[in-house]
């Protein structure tokens, strides 16, 4: 349960690609570090567990300096270790996982979960990534844009 269960996030995206490849950049070392994390940070995978109740352990990090700059300002380390648990695996069509904020000074630890859905439709995936609000609106505010920035690398991966 969420500090804020009843509120939530939602994002929508089509992308022209076998839905394999959508799968495999959401399911695969390879495939998350080449665009996980909003605009401006790297991430590197230490550990990937693919399985209801398996982990993904990782590594943030500010690599462009805007973002360097404003984790310096905000007192927080260029690099981040994050873990995520996953709750739900169904190949090609869902992917659910909760992920623990406890890096809010003040704020008690708690739990957000995600929810990425899959569907084929003829050419394309459509996809929509639901999350959970955080504690706050300002909070929530800044996760949306985190998270809007995210799916803009993953986006251009189907650019390329």
């Amino acid at each position: 349960m969420t500090a804020n269960a009843t509120k939530r996030i939602t994002f929508e995206r089509t992308y022209t690609a076998p839905l394999e490849d959508v799968w495999e950049l959401w399911t695969t070392k390879d495939g998350i570090e080449s665009w996980w994390g909003p605009e401006g940070f790297s991430v590197t995978v230490h550990e990937l567990d693919l399985r209801a109740g398996g982990l993904m352990r990782y590594a943030m990090t500010a690599t462009a300096p805007d973002q360097v700059a404003g984790m310096k300002q905000a007192g927080l380390p260029l690099t981040s270790e994050a873990r995520l648990t996953y709750s739900e695996v169904t190949p090609q069509r869902r992917l659910g996982y909760t992920t623990v904020v406890d890096f809010i000074q003040g704020v008690a630890p708690y739990d957000v979960s995600t929810l990425v859905e899959l569907h084929p439709n003829g050419q394309a995936v459509r996809m929509v990534v639901t999350s959970d609000a955080m504690h706050s609106e300002e909070w929530t505010k800044r996760a949306s844009q985190g998270l809007e920035s995210q799916l803009g690398k993953l986006s251009k991966r189907f650019q390329r």
